[in-house]
């Protein structure tokens, strides 16, 4: 029989989505639809003093405009509006009073016949406010500690605890590095644009199609939100154009949707336009001081790193952003610190690999710094200072195959032809950089439920309430499905991305393939069992005395592990029982692993070329070798790891969001002077997938939808040092800092 997992399987969606088929928020309809355009605030802080509609209101189409003046009624505690993955303080709810609390802030809603004319109308809103002083700059001594976790997830992310006696050590250190990284704000930028489309039907239920990475999350939300009960609202996301953690929280548009709908009593859109989207979240800006000090043979004797990061006023969002060389590198002597600084700007958000994708930045540029003053192989430093235990919690890792990425990428990349003395490579006029660095991150499983339908056609339902967000999760489902009930792929439905489904956690952190397809095996074990009890009770059954563990499914039939001639098909089995078809639904919980870190790892090797007169960079070769457990699907996670090196390629050399200061307002919000990579600035990618055993679930799967851009930037910004002899430390690292 066919295996599928491991194998490099194409999209089972693919056809779907090519040929458009694939349906996304904004394109449902329903009869009677109606169109929202959101006016949103000028300024940064303040309130509203007067909100004057009359002129967008005598528009012919226009049917109404929402303001706080005028909403249906919201819940009034914070709790309500709190959200799975909600960090501490008062989550943002649109239209609630005359506050404002950044610019860029929705404060009223106009609906219309058609989008075009909600648009027009929207620009006919006055708003007058009474502005108050704001603080969109980050002012260092006016930054405060993160705050003591009060719950589990809080815990994730406080900063690990001293250990050692760092300062002495940094002190008695033969030699020592010290060095400030900034990461500016970044911002997600999906393709698709966030709407939401909710339909209001006859008995005043509503179903809600919205751009989002978790559906259960967005319809409790709406629920507290609007004291509506939970069988009154259906939440679906069949499809997403690209979230990267923006959409892991309910965005405003879907309670501006639902708000609307439920005045109304009509169906209604929302749209975001680009420019709107650059408030609903964002990579946070951070400064990071990092000190090493180091023996003389290259081994670490301390570390100091603390951080500062932004923040709104009214939520603390942070990440663990200082911790992570404890994972990584052997030291006895370590601190951390954490501070936010609280901005008058919205709430920062998880963007694709948060904390890891700019901790390690810095980290990784300061060990490369560390190696300049040793005189050592950058390389050859990892190696010397490699960690068999994660420091921070006292316990070896599960299973950890660094030392094989640094082996089979440095390989493939011909690291050991580097001299290593800046600005001696050259290729005509382009001076030559090669650099590397370590990439890390965090192998998540989380508590999910899946339900399988059998039919004794030998087709099989499998459903879940996740989402798939451009990842491949449909088809990794379809492909650990088939091979668990023996079925072909085609005999396989996926139906996810839907709140009435099986329950889900929201769809980021690259732990919903681990999670899913671990409980689709284990609700595929309940099926094989309740077939062998049907199967036993066939006429001469040779499965009669085999226990349920001694037999697997394959090619339709019930077969024993140890003697293949004992079968009995799926079909013969649901007759003689007497049913048409099978369901079972379990819930899968992550193992209770104390003892052991469980983590993904990855080694990237950069080549950069650096005009010698202009300074314009190229990086024209990557190498990301990745250590992630069983991968399941060889060609969608290579493309996960592909995705993540243009991502890193960006961070290190376009993106930055600008702010003007004196309005408190993104300049740059949209794509045409948001820089990211384009084809031409993307050249030779080479992944290669680590061998990694590991039993930390039945399958042996980590997730590897992060892990491909941790280490990407550093190795870059490394690269560039080596290539011209400056050091850049703030990113993206542009031609005028360079100063050739």
């Amino acid at each position: 029989m066919t295996s599928y997992i491991g194998t490099a399987t194409s999209r089972v969606d693919g056809i779907a989505k090519v040929t458009g088929a694939a349906k996304y928020a904004a394109e449902f309809n329903a009869p009677g639809l109606l169109y929202g355009s959101i006016v949103t605030s000028m300024i940064a802080k303040g309130r509203i003093t007067r909100i004057d509609p009359s002129a967008a209101v005598r528009v012919e189409g226009v049917i109404d405009v929402l303001t706080h003046e005028n909403r249906p009624p919201m819940a009034d505690d914070d709790n309500a509006y709190k959200d799975e993955v909600a960090p501490l303080g008062s989550p943002f709810r649109p239209l609630y009073d005359d506050r404002i609390a950044f610019n860029g802030q929705p404060i009223a809603l106009v609906v219309a016949e058609t989008s075009e004319v909600a648009r027009f109308a929207a620009s006919l809103v006055r708003v007058d406010c009474e502005e108050e002083p704001h603080v969109t700059d980050v002012n260092r001594d006016a930054a405060v500690p993160v705050k003591s976790p009060t719950n589990p997830f809080e815990a994730l992310f406080a900063p690990p605890k001293t250990r050692g006696r760092p300062e002495q050590a940094l002190a008695a250190a033969a030699v020592r590095h010290a060095g400030e990284y900034y990461v500016p704000i970044e911002h997600h930028n999906p393709m698709e644009l966030f709407a939401a489309t909710a339909m209001y039907e006859a008995d005043g239920r509503l179903t809600v199609y919205d751009k989002t990475q978790g559906v259960q999350n967005v319809q409790r939300h709406i629920c507290s939100a609007f004291g509506i009960e939970p069988e009154d609202v259906r939440v679906m996301s069949p499809f997403m154009g690209g979230g990267f953690g923006v959409g892991l929280r309910p965005q405003f548009e879907a309670v501006l949707a639902v708000m609307a709908a439920r005045a109304l009593r009509r169906s209604v859109r929302v749209v975001l336009t680009r420019p709107q989207m650059y408030v609903l979240g964002y990579r946070p800006a951070m400064t990071q001081r990092i000190a090493i000090g180091a023996s003389k043979r290259g081994t670490l004797e301390a570390i100091t790193h603390d951080a500062i990061t932004v923040t709104s006023q009214h939520e603390d969002f942070f990440r663990q952003e200082t911790g992570w060389s404890g994972l990584l590198y052997t030291c006895a002597n370590a601190s951390y610190a954490h501070k936010l600084a609280k901005l008058d700007l919205p709430t920062p958000c998880d963007m694709r690999c948060p904390s890891a994708a700019t901790g390690v930045y810095a980290l990784e540029c300061a060990m490369d710094e560390l190696a300049v003053a040793l005189r050592l192989d950058p390389l050859e430093l990892r190696l010397r200072c490699y960690s068999e235990r994660d420091q921070n919690n006292d316990r070896p890792f599960g299973s950890k195959a660094l030392r094989e990425c640094y082996r089979q990428g440095a390989e493939a990349f011909g690291w050991n032809k580097r001299n290593p003395e800046p600005r001696s490579m050259r290729d005509g006029g382009d001076l030559v950089g090669w650099g590397m660095a370590t990439g890390v991150w965090d192998a998540f499983q989380a508590p999910i439920t899946v339900r399988i339908v059998l039919s004794a056609n030998g087709h099989a339902e499998v459903a879940c309430a996740t989402s798939d967000i451009g990842t491949g999760t449909y088809t990794i489902m379809a492909q650990v499905a088939a091979d668990m009930l023996g079925l072909p792929l085609e005999n396989i439905s996926i139906k996810l991305g839907d709140s009435s489904l099986p329950q889900s956690p929201v769809e980021g952190g690259s732990w919903i393939a681990v999670s899913v397809c671990n409980a689709i095996a284990t609700t595929a074990g309940a099926v094989r069992d309740e077939l062998l009890r049907l199967a036993k009770q066939v006429p001469g059954s040779p499965l009669a005395n085999i226990a349920p563990g001694e037999v697997a499914l394959a090619d339709g039939m019930l077969v024993g592990k140890g003697d293949p001639s004992r079968s009995v098909s799926i079909a013969d089995a649901m007759r003689h029982g007497a049913v048409d078809r099978i369901e079972q639904e379990k819930t899968t919980s992550p193992a209770d692993d104390p003892a052991r870190a469980h983590n993904t790892h990855a080694a990237t090797f950069a080549e950069v070329k650096v005009d010698d007169e202009l300074g314009v960079i190229r990086v024209t070769r990557v190498v990301s070798a990745v250590a992630a457990g069983r991968i399941l699907n060889t060609k969608t996670a290579s493309s996960q790891i592909l995705g993540s090196v243009v991502w890193g390629i960006g961070m290190a050399l376009h993106e930055e969001t600008l702010i003007d200061h004196r309005l408190g307002r993104v300049t740059n919000a949209n794509i045409a002077e948001y820089h990211v990579p384009v084809n031409a600035d993307i050249n030779d990618i080479k992944v290669i997938f680590v061998e990694e055993p590991d039993d930390s679930n039945p399958l042996g799967v980590k997730g590897v939808g992060e892990i491909g851009i941790v280490g990407v930037a550093a190795a870059i910004a490394n690269a560039v040092y080596h290539a011209t002899g400056r050091r850049v430390r703030d990113l993206p690292i542009t031609l005028d800092k360079l100063r050739l």
